[in-house]
C-alpha cells in the first residue's frame, strides 16, 4: 500500500466513526416499535394460553395445590424415617497391623480406608486429647466401625 492510499484509508475510518458518533449521541433515544399491540381480554389470555399447552389456575387453586404437595412430602418424610430405621446398619470389621515406626496419625489414616472411622484427623485429634499418643504398641488388632472412638482407642493404644 503507497502512502496516499493509506491515508485515504484512515480518512475514511475517520469519517465512518464521526458519522456513527452523530447518530448515537444525537439520534433518537427511544425505541418504536413497528407492531401494533393488541389488547386481550382475561379469558381471552385464559384460552391462548390453555390452547399453548399451559394450566391456568386462581390463587386459591393453586394455595390448595401446594398444601396437597406439602402434606404428601411430609408423608413421605415419615415413611422414609421409619424405613431407615428399619434398615440393617453395615458393620465394617478389620484387622489392623500396627507396625514400628507407626503413628497415631498412620493409624488414623489407616482406620479411615478401612471405613471404621469418618476422619482420621478427627480420631488423631480424640487420641492427643486423651493423652495416649506416646503408649502406641505394635500389634495385630480387630476393630469394628460400631465401636465408639473411645473403645477404638483403648483397644489400640495400651
Amino acid at each position: 500500500m503507497t502512502s496516499k492510499s493509506m491515508r485515504s484509508f484512515a480518512g475514511g475510518l475517520l469519517v465512518a466513526t464521526g458519522l456513527c458518533g452523530i447518530v448515537y449521541f444525537f439520534g433518537s433515544t427511544e425505541a418504536t416499535s413497528t407492531q401494533a399491540t393488541e389488547q386481550l381480554s382475561k379469558d381471552e389470555m385464559k384460552d391462548l394460553l390453555s390452547s399453548e399447552g399451559y394450566v391456568v389456575h386462581t390463587e386459591k387453586e393453586w394455595e390448595e395445590q401446594l398444601a396437597e404437595v406439602k402434606s404428601s412430602k411430609d408423608k413421605a418424610e415419615t415413611e422414609t424415617e421409619t424405613e431407615t430405621e428399619t434398615k440393617e446398619k453395615i458393620v465394617y470389621r478389620t484387622v489392623l497391623k500396627v507396625s514400628k515406626g507407626m503413628t497415631s496419625i498412620d493409624v488414623g489414616k489407616a482406620l479411615q480406608r478401612a471405613r471404621i472411622i469418618k476422619s482420621g484427623q478427627a480420631f488423631f485429634d480424640e487420641v492427643e486429647k486423651s493423652g495416649v499418643e506416646n503408649n502406641l504398641r505394635p500389634g495385630t488388632y480387630v476393630v469394628q466401625s460400631d465401636m465408639t472412638t473411645e473403645e477404638i482407642i483403648s483397644v489400640i493404644f495400651k
